[in-house]
């Protein structure tokens, strides 16, 4: 099966740690998987997840993008606008913009045509059950339709790769449920998707779980 996300010998230490994050992690996502990756708070589970999308710096190791090896952060802001989609516990959407226009801020840079970014975000809020809020400031939304913004801006550039970091870790159960039902629906048209979760439920949704303590993955020698 061809790899989406290949991940080697990943090592990242912190100097508050004892421990490495991340400790000689290699990991593989093949194309299309829907995979969870658990753990205690202080595993590793979401300093993988950001090795993944080239959000922190590596003390060994490289992570393999559809193909891709990016070394330096303007080969991984390039492969990041092509075909990573990233969605976090917050939600991370910008105060004076309305929904629309922050489903709009990936694109810019990748699609000049305002027209068709706008068309574009419009899509995705509609595929989120939002259109009807896309004039809305983020005040004016629950956490659940914040949240939903948030994956319509992952999904703003077609990404093959769908990176959640705790993305019900704030909502509750029918929002969560909500969530996890859109991850799934994009994982069934062939997204690959990885969620870091606390959440057995939303664990149980994916078709594969790794678990991960001290940095490792547990089933790693």
């Amino acid at each position: 099966m061809t790899a989406a996300i290949s991940a080697r010998g990943l090592v990242k230490r912190f100097p508050a740690m004892e421990h490495p994050a991340l400790d000689d992690l290699s990991l593989d996502v093949a194309e299309g998987e829907m995979l969870a990756i658990t753990g205690p708070s202080g595993s590793g589970k979401s300093t993988a997840l950001y090795a993944m999308a080239g959000l922190i710096r590596l003390d060994a190791g490289a992570v393999t993008v559809l193909g891709q090896t990016p070394v330096r952060r303007a080969d991984w802001a390039r492969v990041r606008a092509a075909s990573l989609g990233l969605v976090f516990q917050d939600d991370w959407l910008l105060p004076t913009l309305t929904a629309v226009q922050n489903v709009e801020m990936p694109m810019i840079g990748v699609e000049r045509s305002a027209t068709l970014r706008a068309e574009r975000a419009h899509a995705a809020l509609d595929r989120v059950g939002l259109a009807k809020h896309a004039d809305r400031l983020p005040a004016g939304l629950s956490g659940g339709e914040r949240q939903r913004v948030a994956i319509a801006r992952a999904l703003a550039n077609s990404p093959a790769v769908v990176l959640a970091d705790e993305p019900t870790g704030e909502l509750d159960v029918a929002n969560s449920e909500r969530v996890v039902g859109l991850l799934r629906g994009l994982n069934d048209a062939g997204t690959t998707v990885v969620i870091v979760t606390h959440d057995p439920g939303v664990a149980a949704a994916c078709g594969r779980e790794v678990h991960m303590v001290d940095g490792k993955l547990e089933d790693a020698p």
